[in-house]
């Protein structure tokens, strides 16, 4: 089995920081938030600690605080100055008439 990089690590821990503070910002406990997102209290708590779940569960937590969409939308190549330059590069250019 192979080791989880440390950088997936970090970006773990950050997120499940990021629900955590989150979750308590908006005044719900653990209990609710688990109960809400459809989620078992344990799946939660890995979240928050930085543990690997599935992404479903990822999404159902983020559904529930309201933030899954910015989350979707931070995906998104065309976002990216790259994935906006390849756009412009494959859109077909005006034709003369």
């Amino acid at each position: 089995m192979h080791r989880t990089p440390i950088p997936v690590v970090r970006a773990l821990r950050q997120l499940g920081t990021s629900i955590a503070t989150t979750r308590k910002l908006q005044g719900i406990t653990s209990a609710q938030l688990a109960d809400r997102a459809g989620v078992s209290r344990s799946t939660l708590s890995a979240l928050e600690n930085g543990a690997s779940t599935s992404s479903e569960a990822l999404l159902r937590v983020l559904r529930s605080l309201g933030i899954m969409d910015t989350m979707v939308d931070s995906l998104d190549p065309y976002s990216t100055d790259v994935g906006k330059l390849r756009m412009d590069e494959a859109l077909p250019k005006r034709v003369r008439g």
